[in-house]
């Protein structure tokens, strides 16, 4: 399905059905300056705003009304200790906390083709995930429980006489609405446009004005709206970046569920895995277990709330309130004084284990399931890297697929990466701290996987960048990018293999989850 301009019907009923859902939202995120608990200052809501489509013209955010090269001198913003533990609803700045100067900085530097070879990238696929979103129908549902439970059942005899704690007993309320349900946010649109213009910058043979006002680079989302409005953010960025259009922006991506939602469509993980009880049984026996009472007990007792009133999911509703604050609004909730570093590493712990038992190395379905992006992903490959003829057309420079960390994480685990010698389960959160599996750095808002083709003297190489930073293909570690060829011959069981349909629907249904590791 294709959409460009004039808009497609659907397209258009889908624009139209966001701009009145979230048209509330938006003034919910931008009305009014906010304090801190540790400012004495207002904090915009736009802070990081970079982009402001107004008549097609490039307009600076109140809080970026400077230079570009005077960047550098704005202070950054106060940032909740636990910022860097949200698991998956983490900003993309706590990975890059540089880009809190300057979200357009880019770093051509991690580009590492061998020294002694002239090479040139040829060809760049980028797997995505949307950018910073309202929270879902379940969240906001939890968080509108959370505080009614505080106003209502809060002894204010007990949990001490913080400036937070009453913030959050008498002032603060729950703005969230059900219609918001994990729509992107203004944020979320600002980290796609700046990660395209990054990109840009780093790859300007790629993403040049010329392939982006001939449409030469490719796009294709998932159907979910978050990821229609991200592949708009991001075709915005560009032509910004290169200004190409004088008034309304223009979209050219396809809707492709297939690719960026396997995981919808594979029968041997939906019933082995996601609606199978007993392949999330570390998770629920974390979640009930020593640490996550601990926790529990403590966060009752600051609010001032009776042990069996909070319950695991309001307390990790009250934990992920801090995130949701802070990348909607860019403000230190109140809520985020309820946790100490502590508490905050057990609740990702909780996070991370079903992330890996639902969508990563706990079980083989969960990678398998990712085979129809991953012939993709080589198939492009394999075009771009043939020799051409002088009269053949030129391949596509760049593929730009947006989805989301369901997406990436399957296919993140297929390739090998953030695979620890240990699995993390519900007895060893102590010895799991150094662990490699940690969504708050692997799949935050904006996460992104890079393939980077390039030409050289002794034939294409590949290289690998998660969050714009270089990652080694595991058995090829000896360099940054090798050889094609080697790449291909690491995952030649997978290229010949991989079979979505034996995969998907030629495994035992309800037989138990495979637990190799």
């Amino acid at each position: 399905m294709l959409f460009g301009r004039p808009a497609h019907r659907k397209n258009r009923r889908l624009k139209v059905t966001q701009t009145r859902n979230i048209n509330k939202a938006r003034k919910a995120e931008a009305g009014g300056p906010r304090l801190s608990p540790r400012l004495s200052s207002p904090v915009p809501a736009d802070m990081f705003s970079v982009f402001h489509p107004a008549g097609g013209v490039l307009l600076a955010s109140l809080g970026l009304l400077v230079p570009r090269l005077s960047f550098a001198s704005l202070s950054v913003p106060d940032i909740p200790h636990i910022a860097g533990y949200f698991g998956t609803k983490t900003r993309y700045e706590e990975v890059n906390p540089h880009l809190l100067r300057d979200p357009l900085s880019a770093d051509p530097s991690v580009l590492r083709p061998p020294p002694a070879e002239q090479c040139s990238p040829v060809h760049l696929t980028a797997v995505i995930r949307h950018g910073s979103r309202y929270p879902t129908l379940k969240n906001i549902r939890r968080i509108r429980k959370l505080s009614e439970l505080v106003r209502t059942e809060a002894s204010r005899a007990s949990g001490g006489s913080e400036s937070w704690l009453q913030e959050i007993r008498n002032r603060w309320e729950a703005w969230y609405t059900e219609d918001m349900d994990g729509q992107l946010v203004m944020k979320g649109r600002d980290d796609l446009r700046q990660l395209a213009s990054r990109l840009a910058s780093v790859f300007p043979s790629l993403l040049s004005e010329e392939s982006v006002r001939k449409r030469r680079v490719r796009f294709l989302t998932s159907s979910k709206h978050r990821c229609v409005s991200s592949v708009e953010a991001f075709q915005e960025g560009l032509q910004r970046r290169w200004g190409c259009h004088d008034g309304e922006p223009e979209y050219s991506h396809e809707v492709d569920d297939e690719l960026m939602r396997f995981f919808d469509r594979c029968r041997g993980y939906v019933e082995g895995v996601e609606n199978n009880r007993t392949a999330l049984l570390e998770v629920e026996k974390f979640k009930h277990g020593e640490e996550m009472e601990g926790v529990r007990r403590r966060m009752a007792d600051r609010l001032g709330l009776p042990h069996h009133r909070l319950t695991p999911d309001l307390l990790e509703a009250a934990f992920f309130l801090c995130s949701y604050e802070l990348s909607i609004k860019n403000v230190h909730s109140p809520w985020c004084f309820l946790f100490d570093e502590s508490d905050a590493k057990v609740l990702e712990y909780k996070s991370d284990l079903k992330q890996y038992w639902k969508r990563s190395h706990g079980h083989e379905i969960n990678s398998l399931s990712s085979c129809p992006l991953f012939h993709h992903v080589f198939r492009t490959l394999d075009r771009a890297g043939r020799p051409r003829r002088s009269t053949d057309a030129s391949p596509e420079p760049a593929s730009i697929l947006v989805g989301h960390a369901e997406t990436l994480l399957p296919l993140l685990s297929l390739l090998g990466l953030y695979k620890d010698q240990t699995p993390p389960t519900a007895t060893n959160y102590d010895s799991q701290h150094g662990r490699r599996f940690r969504t708050s750095l692997i799949v935050p808002y904006a996460a992104n996987l890079l393939f980077v083709l390039y030409d050289c003297q002794r034939g294409p190489r590949l290289q690998l960048l998660v969050n714009e930073s270089p990652v080694r293909f595991p058995g090829l570690e000896a360099e940054d990018a090798p050889l094609y060829r080697d790449v291909r011959a690491t995952y030649r069981h997978l290229l010949d293999g991989c079979d979505f349909h034996r995969e998907c629907e030629g495994r035992a249904v309800g037989r138990a989850p495979n637990t190799e590791l």
